[in-house]
Parts: structure tokens; C-alpha cells; sequence
């Protein structure tokens, strides 16, 4: 159970799916709710799709490029921290401004930029390596891990489905509160991991 609450809280925090309603609604909010539903599912699906094959065959390349998980374990931990810092001054920078232009320009914005880089960014990936690295000595901690980012992903698309809902009940004051709330644990989390990396390389 530790685990579970460990790695659904990571990937939780750094995938952030609350604070991407907002994004969302600025990129989909003019569309048909039968769109953005396509759309939603469609993001969520890709974005799953990159994280399972990220945790089956990202130890494999980073073996392949001589890269330890120890270092893999601190250059995750100084990356969630960078994001931390942005979710707790509410400055969502996981899309550059040229990004952000050519994806109101884009007819189709599932793939990029919802699924990459807002759902699975940087963080992701190695947050899901990382937990993978740690699961090998947890029972069934594989299982565990992509249960949760399964889990994720769900809430996502609950929360993209419903977005207008939330941030009614929210509003933008709500939304920065609870993402400045997980940005402080993530800040923690990832001192933790790289802690833990230092430790391992020493």
C-alpha cells in the first residue's frame, strides 16, 4: 500500500491532471462536447500508450546509452523539482509560447500538445522509470506502477470530460490553489529522489 500511495502521488503530481482543465478548456472549449470528448480519449489512450512503452523499454536504452539509474534518479529529481517550482508559482511552462500558438493553429490537438508534452512530459517518463526501478523489489510493484498511471490517466480524462464543471466549482483561484498544493509534495518527492540517486552514486 505504501508503494501504491507513493507512485499514484508522483505521477499524480507531475502529470497534474487539474491543472490541466484549464488548458484544455482554452484549447477545446470552442469545440462540440462530442469533439472534446474524442479528443480527450484519444489524448489519454496515446498518452498511456507512451508511458507503458517508456516502462517496458526505457531501461533497456538507458543500458544501451551507459546511463545508471542512479543518475537517471537525480536528473529526474532536479527535473520535477524545476516543475514543482512552476506548479507552486502557478507558471505552467510545460509548453513553450510557439507551442501553445501552433497548437490553437492545429485541427487536431490530442496528440500534441495534451498527450505530449502536457500528460507525458519529461517528468513522466522518468518519474515512471524511476518507480519501475524501484518496483523490482516490491511484490507485484510492476503491476503497481502502471495500475496507477492507468489510474491517472482515467482522472485526466474525467477531468478533461467534465472541465467546464470544474472549473465552475473550482474557478482559476481553485485550480492554482490545489496545483500549488501538489507542487510543494512533488518539491519533496523529488528532493527525495535525488537524495536517494546521491546516495546510490556515493
Amino acid at each position: 500500500m505504501e508503494f501504491f500511495l507513493k507512485s499514484f502521488l508522483t505521477l499524480f503530481v507531475v502529470m497534474d491532471p487539474v491543472g490541466l482543465v484549464p488548458i484544455f478548456l482554452a484549447l477545446a472549449g470552442d469545440k462540440p462536447p462530442e469533439r472534446q470528448l474524442r479528443i480527450a480519449r484519444k489524448a489519454v489512450l496515446v498518452a498511456g500508450g507512451i508511458l507503458g512503452v517508456f516502462f517496458f523499454f526505457g531501461r533497456g536504452l538507458l543500458g544501451y546509452l551507459g546511463i545508471s539509474l542512479e543518475a537517471l534518479r537525480v536528473a529526474g529529481g532536479i527535473l520535477l523539482f524545476r516543475i514543482a517550482t512552476e506548479m507552486v508559482f502557478a507558471q505552467h511552462e510545460r509548453e513553450t509560447q510557439e507551442e501553445k500558438d501552433e497548437a490553437l493553429s492545429r485541427a487536431d490537438i490530442s496528440v500534441f500538445p495534451l498527450a505530449i508534452p502536457l500528460l507525458v512530459g519529461p517528468g513522466a517518463l522518468a518519474s515512471v522509470l524511476v518507480l519501475g526501478a524501484e518496483a523490482q523489489g516490491v511484490a507485484w510493484g510492476g503491476f503497481v506502477v502502471l495500475l496507477t498511471a492507468a489510474l491517472v490517466l482515467a482522472l485526466a480524462y474525467l477531468l478533461m470530460r467534465f472541465a467546464l464543471s470544474v472549473r465552475r466549482v473550482l474557478g482559476r483561484t481553485g485550480v492554482n490553489v490545489v496545483t500549488r498544493v501538489l507542487g510543494i509534495l512533488l518539491a519533496a518527492l523529488a528532493v527525495q529522489f535525488v537524495a536517494d540517486g546521491v546516495k546510490a552514486l556515493l
